[in-house]
């Protein structure tokens, strides 16, 4: 479902070419990308998860912890206790949570989309699917889960249904940034970049959009070896730090396609042309 303000920790959604693999589910729409922590018996947290520092993490990782370790079967604890597990990529323990949730809950809906989720995140994308199509109904149906279904269906090569799925998820909520940032996304798996930025673009300026549908944008200009504007666009809203880390992943990923010596030089060649 890049993807979050610390890429090399936490990234946003499926990301791929011919020579460079990387997927992983992104939040895709299972539940807001905002999520407060602040609902019920859940500890008070003052700021979004997807906006924490590793530190910070590891704190609401523990505090959090010790909530589900009193009360297991707390749907609202569970699903923020597993949504933290992610961020620091413990999907294994992530999955184990919400495996425990939905036994308690076998028929909320968004308990099982973000077992569906937990389950991508562990690899087990075939299982995800069938959960994913559970929690859906026809007659009802939820764009959250058209976009995780797509995300899942990405991964397993499914790129054509995959987009299908996004598109009906739209359909329910036109223009939302995360579905629009999955499917340009989508189109880096399958080597389209310009098509993969004019989605990723039209992403970036919703009003809802954050930082991580910002990073996918970034990547995709990097790929193409616009490296000065990637990296202008990877480093916005981040404290020093954060901007640090998010660069060195994208040279990262970067590297395992091109140099990164190389796209900086052709970049400053086409400026200079």
């Amino acid at each position: 479902m890049l993807t979050r303000h610390i890429l090399k920790r936490r990234p946003v959604q499926i990301l791929a070419t011919a020579g460079l693999v990387l997927a992983v589910l992104a939040t895709s729409g299972c539940s807001t990308t905002r999520d407060k922590m602040t609902t019920g018996s859940i500890p008070k947290m003052n700021k979004a998860v997807d906006s924490m520092s590793e530190p910070e993490l590891a704190r609401a990782a523990e505090s959090m912890g010790q909530a589900y370790d009193r009360n297991p079967k707390d749907r609202n604890i569970g699903l923020s206790y597993a949504n933290v597990l992610m961020m620091q990529g413990r999907n294994a323990q992530a999955l184990a949570v919400m495996q425990q949730v939905a036994i308690a809950n076998p028929t909320d809906r968004e308990v099982l989309a973000a077992l569906g989720k937990a389950q991508a995140a562990a690899g087990q994308l075939e299982k995800a699917l069938g959960t994913i199509n559970r929690a859906q109904t026809p007659d009802r149906p939820d764009w959250r889960l058209y976009s995780a279904e797509g995300a899942v269906l990405d991964q397993l090569g499914r790129s054509d249904e995959a987009r299908g799925r996004y598109r009906m998820a739209l359909q329910i909520q036109p223009n939302d940034p995360s579905v629009l940032s999955n499917l340009g996304m989508s189109y880096v798996l399958t080597g389209d970049l310009k098509t993969a930025e004019t989605y990723l673009r039209q992403a970036s300026q919703q009003p809802g959009a954050d930082s991580r549908v910002r990073q996918n944008l970034a990547l995709v200009i990097g790929l193409q070896g616009r490296f000065q504007e990637a990296e202008q666009i990877a480093a916005q809203e981040l404290n020093p730090q954060q901007a640090a880390a998010n660069l060195q992943y994208l040279r990262g990923m970067l590297s395992q396609q091109n140099s990164w010596q190389q796209l900086a030089s052709q970049d400053k060649l086409k400026k200079k042309g």
